[in-house]
């Protein structure tokens, strides 16, 4: 597998942060990140003191973690030291995303919060009306982010300036794609959607049979996402045409990863299935959990899904290569930093595997 295909997020993001949910913009999760061996021992364990329900972010040497309580800490990556926590007002489905000095973060009191990195102080919120599970995506200076109050906000990255708020019909827990010049998600209603970047303005809708909360990845023109229909849907990304739709046995909420051709998505009913992006050709599928709604990350000749513990699968076949009882009760995404794996747990640990 090659990265080749997946469009490129810019700026470009350091191959060892990991700043939104499966890395950055484009969803390329651990691209070229080396096969790791069955982990043995943690390199440091810490425990936050609650559950767990997202997937870390990382930038310059610092794990930002969402405890489900509602706190937002900031970690030593290297050590496991906390070097601040800040409160938030509502618990936390939402993964941290990172933008220069800011820490972005929803929660489920329909807030978004921006944090200063060094400090941990509060720079700015955004009120919304409904919980915000969604992680905050950045581009060119836009916050972008949906709430269960059914609307998509875009806000000022700087100052937290709201520049336009739209309507969408049903909530939305699906975290954007942002493109140059096109924001795609999904909605509760239903529907994917296509919204003009500056003006927030619907370019094109297509309806599923059941509400949305996958979030989308982009390759070249094509939008992947999964919809509670049970289908994993390719849509063209110009006027939201459908060229393939896969039927899996329950809903798909989880997120596609990417690799070349092959794109990587788990189901309710418990398989993570491996299909071809021109196509929706099964390449394989395997069961990986009892319910699947994490994304995988695709490393170097290897596929990790976090689901009942820590697995590593072989990205030809789908068979296991090694798998580890950590993460349990937690289906997120674990971050691949150089040769180290930091990952979350439900029972509210945080794990640095080497």
């Amino acid at each position: 597998m090659t990265d080749k295909s997946v469009v490129p997020e810019s700026p470009a993001v350091s191959e060892n942060d990991w700043i939104t949910l499966l890395k950055d913009n484009a969803r390329t999760g651990g691209f070229g990140a080396p096969p790791l061996p069955s982990p043995k021992k943690a390199k440091w364990q810490m425990r936050v003191g609650g559950p767990i329900r997202t997937a870390p972010a990382l930038r310059e040497g610092t794990l930002y973690v969402a405890a489900s309580r509602g706190e937002l800490l900031a970690i030593e990556a290297e050590t496991g030291r906390v070097r601040w926590r800040f409160q938030t007002e509502g618990q936390i489905h939402s993964t941290p995303s990172l933008s220069g000095k800011l820490a972005l973060i929803g929660d489920d009191a329909g807030k978004v919060y921006a944090v200063n990195g060094a400090s941990g102080a509060k720079e700015w919120e955004l009120a919304t009306e409904g919980e915000v599970w969604a992680s905050p995506v950045v581009r060119q200076g836009v916050v972008y982010i949906g709430s269960a109050d059914g609307h998509m906000y875009a806000v000022e990255v700087a100052t937290g300036k709201r520049r336009w708020k739209v309507d969408l019909g049903g909530r939305v827990y699906s975290t954007a794609y942002a493109a140059e010049k096109q924001i795609y998600l999904g909605c509760g209603d239903g529907k994917v959607y296509c919204l003009d970047a500056e003006t927030g303005k619907t370019a094109w809708s297509m309806a599923t049979g059941n509400g949305i909360d996958s979030s989308p990845a982009v390759v070249e023109d094509t939008v992947l996402i999964g919809s509670l229909d049970f289908f994993v849907y390719a849509l063209n990304a110009k006027d939201g045409s459908v060229r393939w739709k896969y039927e899996t046995g329950l809903g798909v909420s989880a997120t596609p990863a990417v690799s070349g051709d092959v794109a990587v998505i788990g189901s309710k009913d418990g398989f993570l299935y491996a299909l071809e992006v021109r196509t929706g050709k099964l390449r394989w599928k395997t069961r990986a959990g009892e319910v699947l709604v994490g994304p995988a990350v695709i490393g170097e000749s290897v596929i990790y899904i976090q689901a009942w513990g820590l697995q590593a699968l072989n990205p030809s076949d789908g068979k296991d290569l090694w798998h580890a009882g950590l993460g349990t009760g937690v289906q997120n995404a674990p971050v691949i930093s150089g040769k180290t794996m930091y990952l979350t747990s439900a029972d509210g640990d945080v794990y640095a595997l080497e």
